[in-house]
C-alpha cells in the first residue's frame, strides 16, 4: 500500500490461500477486482481503497467469512452490493463510500451484527433505508450521506444507541437526496451522537421535542428540508 503500484491485480493472488491480511490500497491500479481474490477464505482484513478499480462486487464475496475489516472505498465499482455480504458476519469495519454503486442496500447487511462502523457514502445507492439496519446495534459510525436514497428514515434506526456519528444527508445536493417524512422521535434514543446530519432531503414535519435528549451533540445539520413547526424548547439542552 502508499505506493505507485499501476495496472492491474494478477489472478495469481488468489493462490495465496493462507494470507490473512492483504494491504494495497493508496495506489493507481485499475481493472476489476480478480475473481480468484474471492479464494482467499482466511482473510481477515481486505484494503484495497483509494485506487481506480472498475467492475462490479461479486456475489463470492460471501466467501470471505472471516473477514473484519473490508475496505473497497475510494475507487470507481459499479453495480450493485450484493444480498451475500450479509454472509460476513465477522465484519467490524465495512466501508463501500465513494464508488459508483447502484441499486438498493440489502436487507441482508442486517446480519452484521459485528459492525462499528459502516460507510456507505457517496454512491448512487437508490430506495428506502431497509429496516433491517437496526439491528446493528454495535454501530458507532453509520454515513449512508450523498446517496439517492427515497423512502423515509425507520424507526428501527433509534435502536442504535451506541451511535456518536449518524449521516444521512445530501451535503453537496448533487444526489438527489428524496428522502421524505418525519424525523422520527426514536431519534432521541441515541444518547451518545455527536454528530447528526440529515441536511438536503425533503423532510417534512417538526422538529420531534425528542431530539433534546442528543445532550452530547456537537454538529446538528438540518438545513436544505420542509420542516415545519416551531423549534422545540427542548433543543436548548
Amino acid at each position: 500500500g502508499g505506493n505507485q503500484l499501476t495496472g492491474s491485480i494478477p489472478p495469481e493472488i488468489g493462490n495465496l490461500t493462507n494470507l490473512e491480511q492483504l494491504f494495497l490500497s493508496s495506489n493507481q491500479l485499475t481493472g476489476s477486482i480478480p475473481s480468484e481474490i474471492w479464494n482467499l477464505t482466511n482473510l481477515e482484513r481486505l484494503y484495497l481503497y483509494g485506487n481506480q478499480l472498475t467492475g462490479s462486487i461479486p456475489s463470492e464475496i460471501g466467501n470471505l467469512t472471516n473477514l473484519e475489516w473490508l475496505y473497497l472505498y475510494d475507487n470507481q465499482l459499479t453495480g450493485s452490493i450484493p444480498p451475500e455480504i450479509g454472509n460476513l458476519t465477522n465484519l467490524t469495519h465495512l466501508f463501500l463510500s465513494d464508488n459508483q454503486l447502484s441499486g438498493e442496500i440489502p436487507s441482508e447487511i442486517g446480519n452484521l451484527t459485528n459492525l462499528t462502523s459502516l460507510n456507505l457514502s457517496n454512491n448512487q445507492l437508490t430506495g428506502s433505508i431497509p429496516s433491517e439496519i437496526g439491528n446493528l446495534d454495535s454501530l458507532t459510525y453509520l454515513n449512508l450521506g450523498d446517496n439517492p436514497l427515497t423512502g423515509s428514515i425507520p424507526s428501527e434506526i433509534g435502536n442504535l444507541v451506541n451511535l456518536y456519528f449518524l449521516d444521512i444527508s445530501d451535503s453537496y445536493q448533487h444526489s438527489g437526496g428524496n428522502l421524505t417524512g418525519p424525523i422520527p422521535s426514536e431519534i432521541g434514543n441515541l444518547i451518545n451522537l455527536t454528530q447528526l446530519r440529515l441536511e438536503g432531503n425533503f423532510l417534512t414535519g417538526s422538529i420531534p421535542s425528542e431530539i433534546g435528549n442528543l445532550i452530547n451533540l456537537d454538529e446538528l445539520f438540518l438545513v436544505g428540508n420542509q420542516l415545519t413547526g416551531v423549534i422545540p424548547q427542548s433543543i436548548c439542552n
